[in-house]
């Protein structure tokens, strides 16, 4: 499928590339001219979304790759002032890494709790941190991952949706504080969406979970949207097509919050 070039030389970093969405909206930003850096730990999943999004390439597009955790500082440096370096900046920064787990609150250790918060939130808040002088100079622009769990009742997900709920604060925050310097910041909030993130979701939940809680959370035909549905929303946002779009966090999920 032809998409134009709208990110035909501009320079993106996405985090979690190595899969689902963040694998998906490589592919589409490199298809549309995107010079691509995916940043994951997972080093075979990034091969694999590097080769799928180089095989799509048009308009001078290609992906590469960085190793690295959003939990650590010193991981995001390294590879986000490399980048920019070599490219000459950066444009775009798309903020996809993510875990969820899924357990009784009660049953919530501290440190299964800091976990899901260290990647989920305080990972966006570093991997922007240290994209956003880059992006002050080239007037650029940020999309988080938020979810629909940032407005609604997630049940045994109470790490999962403080961490999005931050993200969605943040968001707004950050689209707030730099409106005068000229970059824009959105965030995106999957619902149901084919991954492996929520894949796994079907397998982990805790014992005797009350499957009732989750009747508002999934369509009634049980359809789940494929990561490209969202990558497509990315794409609008951080394309010249978003320009007058800041501060928004747009919901992903079928109308099932409707």
């Amino acid at each position: 499928m032809g998409y134009g070039t709208r990110f035909e030389g501009k320079r993106v970093i996405i985090t979690g590339a190595a899969t689902g969405i963040g694998r998906a909206t490589a592919a589409r930003m490199v298809a549309e001219g995107a010079n691509v850096l995916g940043f994951d730990m997972n080093e075979e999943g990034l091969k694999e979304s590097v080769a799928n999004a180089n095989a799509g390439a048009i308009a001078g597009g290609k992906a590469r790759y960085a190793l690295g955790s959003v939990s650590y500082e010193s991981d995001l440096k390294r590879a986000y002032s490399e980048f920019a370096a070599a490219e000459g900046g950066i444009d775009v920064l798309v903020n996809m890494a993510g875990i969820l787990r899924a357990t009784h609150t009660t049953d919530t250790t501290l440190e299964q709790f800091m976990h899901v918060i260290n990647t989920n939130l305080v990972g966006v808040f570093l991997s922007c941190r240290e994209a956003l002088p880059h992006l002050l100079k080239t007037k650029g622009n940020i999309v988080n991952a938020a979810s629909t769990s940032s407005f609604f009742g997630h049940p045994y997900m109470a790490a999962y949706a403080s961490s999005k709920g931050g993200v969605m604060a943040m968001t707004r925050t950050l689209a707030w504080e730099y409106m005068n310097r000229g970059v824009r910041v959105n965030a995106i909030a999957p619902g149901g969406i084919k991954t492996p993130m929520v894949a796994g979701m079907a397998t982990g939940f805790p014992p005797e979970p009350d499957m009732t809680l989750f009747d508002h959370l999934t369509r009634p035909d049980g359809h789940y949207a494929p990561p490209e549905d969202v990558a497509s929303a990315i794409a609008m946002l951080a394309s010249a097509d978003g320009r007058h779009i800041n501060g928004e966090i747009i919901r992903i999920d079928g109308g099932v919050h409707s």
